[in-house]
């Protein structure tokens, strides 16, 4: 099995087995604690930049299928894991992680003490690394982590964004064979503004009857008002989301004028379009089992997350009700804008992968939408 390197910007190197492609990568290193969802994960794009670090230690044991791409291809740069199955032992499977990784040209390895990695990371917080499978010492991959640009600052969301509009009208799918459920009946047409938002939304967008259309991340208010929809939505993504160029003023512009849902970046860019702030977090929340308490209801959610910004709680005072908090670290889950019929979370109520809790607001959007 040939050598790869994990270095960190402090200093801090691993040493393991190459997985997936050889090479060289640069990111942000960040981990996420879901036990699976491995390829769900790869492929949101809220990833970009990022080599992810599985906390769980056994990862590739279902393989990799194309059903479940959250995105056209995978978006993070890197993947750590402790062991990677050799086998997949999925009937749905068609390539073990190594290959799939491989057939991407996603630099990984394997073998390193994930446990401390992950400690080290939540002590001294996410930073740029290196993974190498090269020639190269410790020393000069460490001094190349050093002289990488990190996450605050970077519009990453506008790369990802779909360069032309498209219309989505496609259900969930029925993956592991269930009773077939009678096509939604889409009375409502909304827009989504992409900025780097996961496929399995706009499922959920069509099963409570929204026929989504897809726009990039800078298209206008007044573009977006033209055609008269029943609601917007604005997706995850990745990056800062104060650098997403002119997104908080758009958002302005249709707030108030009809409903709006956001998740994640798009919760985030809500609060920026009131004149809220938002701060990088020291190692962020990315994970299926993420507690989050509705402060309307008192009910608490485990839910599935995956961002490194959270608003300022302060800085929407008097802007917005804050609706849900992590019960982790108290940050700001949720906001509810009661007057201009909008509101958002941090977590991600579609889950993929992760708990059903939270896919209700999807329902709550539908409602909205109809005057209920």
């Amino acid at each position: 099995m040939k050598r790869a390197v994990l270095a960190l910007a402090d200093g801090t190197t691993f040493e393991g087995r190459a997985l997936g492609a050889s090479g060289e990568t640069v990111g942000e290193v960040v981990f996420n604690t879901s036990m699976t969802g491995y390829q769900e994960i790869l492929t949101d794009p809220s990833y970009v930049g990022q080599i992810v670090t599985m906390a769980y230690p056994e990862m590739g044991n279902v393989g990799a299928n194309p059903g479940d791409q959250e995105s056209v291809k995978p978006h993070a740069v890197g993947m750590i894991v402790r062991n990677s199955s050799e086998q997949a032992s999925n009937w749905r499977s068609q390539e073990t992680l190594d290959v799939y990784l491989k057939r991407h040209g996603i630099v990984g390895i394997e073998g390193i003490d994930t446990r401390r990695l992950v400690r080290h990371v939540r002590t001294h917080g996410a930073q740029m690394g290196v993974i190498s499978t090269e020639d190269h010492s410790p020393a000069a991959l460490v001094e190349r982590a050093r002289e990488a640009r990190g996450m605050e600052g970077l519009d990453l969301a506008t790369g990802v964004s779909t360069q032309e509009s498209y219309l989505f009208t496609t259900p969930s799918p029925n993956l592991l064979g269930e009773v077939p459920r009678p096509a939604p009946e889409l009375r409502f047409d909304v827009v989504a503004y992409d900025y780097g938002l996961k496929r399995s939304m706009l499922h959920f967008l069509v099963d409570v009857g929204c026929r989504v259309k897809v726009v990039p991340a800078g298209t206008t208010a007044e573009a977006v008002l033209a055609e008269k929809p029943h609601g917007i939505f604005l997706a995850n993504g990745p990056g800062d989301p104060a650098a997403v160029k002119g997104a908080d003023k758009v958002v302005a512009g249709l707030l108030g004028k009809v409903p709006v849902f956001g998740i994640c970046l798009g919760h985030q860019i809500l609060a920026l379009a009131l004149g809220g702030r938002t701060y990088k977090m020291k190692f962020g929340h990315r994970g299926a089992n993420q507690p989050v308490k509705d402060l309307t209801t008192g009910k608490v959610e485990i839910t599935s997350q995956n961002h490194g910004f959270a608003v300022d709680d302060a800085s929407v005072k008097g802007k917005a009700v804050v609706s849900h908090i992590n019960l982790n670290d108290g940050t700001v889950e949720g906001l509810s804008i009661p007057d201009a019929r909008a509101f958002s979370v941090q977590y991600h109520p579609e889950a993929s992968p992760g708990p059903h809790d939270a896919r209700y607001l999807f329902s709550r959007f539908a409602k909205l939408m109809a005057g209920e």
